[in-house]
């Protein structure tokens, strides 16, 4: 992998997975992307995605003759909140082919309810799938359909209607695309690691349970450029919809035990990706559309569908989830010393 990546030294390092063999590795899950006290659900994924490629590396480095062998599917489970600090990982090979192999991945760390004077035991906090290929398996049948965003997006300045990117950029308005400042930043310190530009709800209303986005990467508040596990990360990144959770939820009066900056926690329980794109490792795109569609919020579950494109309104991944509208309570409470 390149020594410079596109997402930059910070992001870089939040993701790290160093081999300790035997198929395990360890990773550093760090504070500055947590919501609360937990690491947020896509970065922990793009960890995730980080373990695939380094296992490979290390484990099979000839299988695919030198090529890296990257994730082109993820289906993952969120068993137990996970925590900042050292996570241990594993990897079961569960097949090797030549196009396709498939792992079984695990995220482990001690468990947080031990009582004092009980042992430390590991647990599994985040369990699933990870299917990977080398680029050049990727051959066959390439066709498009007749697939567009509905309702099409709100125009901008640029041409055809497109969004004006670097006018968006250096005044924060472009049309009705204006800078989004992602609410209880302070609980949520994961949103602030993306700009994030959005509809200006109080010139055009957008119909419910649809959010449009335009994002780019800033980690530590350095703006960098979209890598593919930074990819991943975006595909749980959408403060704007989780605010119209935040607004629903408030509504029905179903909080109870509310934390000091922000009353809801939304974690993830399952999340699936299809990364149909793969962006290059030095140098990916500086911008990224996601439209976020959420069908039904039914007894604090929802369901939240993502499609992620580039500026030419390429594919760049898919993924769909399930979450949970819980009390922020739910995120702070008490945990025992990692």
């Amino acid at each position: 992998m390149s020594s410079q990546p596109a997402h930059g030294a910070f992001f870089e390092e939040a993701v790290n997975v160093t081999p300790l063999g035997d198929n395990r590795y360890s990773a550093f899950l760090q504070d500055a992307f947590c919501i609360g006290t937990v690491p947020h659900g896509g970065y922990t994924s793009a960890v995730l995605y980080r373990l695939a490629l380094v296992h490979f590396a290390s484990a099979h480095p000839d299988l695919y003759k030198g090529e890296p062998a990257t994730p082109i599917s993820m289906q993952l489970t969120f068993l137990r909140r996970t925590a900042a600090g050292p996570a241990t990982l594993r990897v079961h090979d569960m097949k090797l082919g030549q196009r396709t192999s498939s792992l079984h991945v695990e995220l482990l760390q001690a468990n947080d309810t031990k009582k004092e004077g009980e042992e430390t035991m590991m647990e599994v906090k985040v369990a699933g799938y990870i299917t990977v290929s080398p680029a050049s398996a990727e051959i066959g049948v390439s066709a498009t359909t007749e697939w567009e965003l509905h309702p099409r997006p709100v125009p901008g300045t640029g041409p055809g209607g497109s969004v004006n990117l670097p006018r968006l950029a250096e005044t924060g308005r472009d049309a009705s695309w204006v800078r989004q400042d992602a609410p209880f930043s302070e609980f949520r310190r994961a949103t602030t690691q993306v700009d994030l530009f959005g509809v200006d709800g109080a010139r055009m209303k957008r119909k419910n349970g649809i959010v449009d986005q335009w994002a780019r990467l800033r980690p530590n508040g350095r703006v960098t450029r979209w890598s593919n596990e930074s990819v991943v990360f975006l595909t749980d990144m959408f403060p704007m919809a989780l605010d119209g959770f935040d607004t629903m939820a408030s509504g029905s009066g179903s909080a109870d035990g509310a934390g000091p900056t922000a009353k809801y926690w939304f974690p993830t329980v399952s999340l699936s990706i299809d990364l149909k794109k793969r962006l290059p490792v030095a140098a990916g795109p500086e911008w990224l559309y996601s439209r976020v569609v959420t069908k039904e919020v039914r007894d604090g579950r929802t369901d939240l569908d993502v499609t992620i494109l580039d500026e030419k309104g390429e594919i760049v991944a898919l993924s769909t989830q399930i979450g949970l509208v819980v009390s922020a309570s739910r995120n702070i409470g008490r945990r025992t010393k990692m």
